[in-house]
């Protein structure tokens, strides 16, 4: 009997050996995941060119479909700090019909999500050059705007977990941690200020029971190894080329889970299919194990990054070519 969705994550996730990749691709209607959100989208209304988040960040957008940038921070001049409203872990809000979406998650893995877990949040709210000045000018500042925002995900996690004992399978988040070239603070600062912070939020996660999903882009090859010293479970990667495809799976092949796909910058948007398939076997062969560690997760922004769908197609044919768990008679 084949596996279901649930179980398919789960063992790759635990390299346990699952029976197929698993996939996370809503644009050709394939889904082992299934999200129960809660209402703090984190990026404002979507419906607007212009809009606040409920941390009192101004987000804009243009014409074309995408998340937008942060233009406005509200804690840009810090006298505003004492006075600003934020956002409650508590309010009813933020969990209004969560229960009802979990309609139709029988049989897959569910996820719930915290979008801009802690260093986004902080920049969105203080601005990016002020949080990597004060990282070493203000150290104080900056831990307190740290702690602020821990503490509220911290609450989070347990109200959830809470609410819904039992039927969340993984919390995803995102903190996107480099440039092309490097993280945006060295590995000594990130490990010294950043991971005990998340090592306080991971251990909240798990102790729900949830395994820890991080999205981060840009070349963060030299925090990978505090992430999983610190029980990140899975980790998103967008940019596959920018990391080193070979260097990745050599220093941590079967020892964190993958949820990848082929570059969204070097390949996808200019390659042919041809090359997108030789990159899809590369990267199976070199960040999955026989026993697990692999998830082809999709781009869901293909207008923005200007990639139709037909190479959409082209790169899950070929991920599913080289299937390394796939049972064949």
């Amino acid at each position: 009997m084949a596996m279901s969705s649930y179980e398919v994550v789960k063992r790759a996730v635990h390299f346990q050996g699952p029976d197929r990749l698993p996939l996370k691709f809503d644009a050709l209607d394939l889904n082992d995941f299934f999200n129960v959100a809660t209402n703090a989208v984190g990026t404002g209304d979507h419906t607007q060119q212009s809009t606040y988040d409920e941390w009192g960040c101004l987000w804009q957008r243009s014409e074309v479909a995408n998340m937008g940038q942060v233009r406005g921070h509200p804690l840009e001049d810090w006298s505003a700090y004492g006075h600003h409203a934020w956002p409650d872990p508590d309010a009813a809000w933020y969990y209004e019909g969560m229960e009802e979406r979990f309609a139709g998650s029988e049989g897959k893995y569910v996820t719930t999500g915290i979008f801009m877990l802690l260093f986004e949040r902080m920049h969105s709210l203080r601005g990016m050059t002020n949080v990597l000045t004060e990282l070493y000018t203000d150290r104080g500042r900056m831990e307190e705007l740290a702690d602020r925002i821990v503490d509220f995900d911290v609450r989070v996690i347990e109200n959830l977990g809470r609410m819904f004992t039992g039927r969340i399978h993984g919390m995803h988040f995102s903190d996107d941690w480099g440039t092309e070239l490097a993280t945006f603070v060295s590995p000594k600062m990130w490990c010294s200020f950043f991971q005990p912070r998340y090592a306080r939020i991971f251990e909240a996660m798990h102790a729900q029971g949830w395994d820890v999903w991080m999205h981060t882009c840009g070349k963060v090859n030299e925090i990978i190894e505090p992430l999983i010293e610190i029980g990140l479970d899975a980790i998103n990667l967008q940019q596959p080329r920018a990391l080193g495809i070979e260097e990745i799976g050599d220093r941590f092949g079967g020892r964190i889970c993958f949820e990848s796909l082929c570059d969204i910058q070097a390949t996808l948007p200019f390659k042919d299919a041809d090359e997108i398939s030789q990159e899809a076997r590369l990267l199976l062969k070199h960040w999955a194990t026989p026993q697990g560690g692999f998830v082809l997760s999709d781009y869901g922004d293909g207008e923005a990054i200007g990639v139709p769908l037909w190479k959409k197609q082209v790169m899950l044919d070929a991920f599913r070519e080289h299937d390394p768990y796939l049972q064949r008679a």
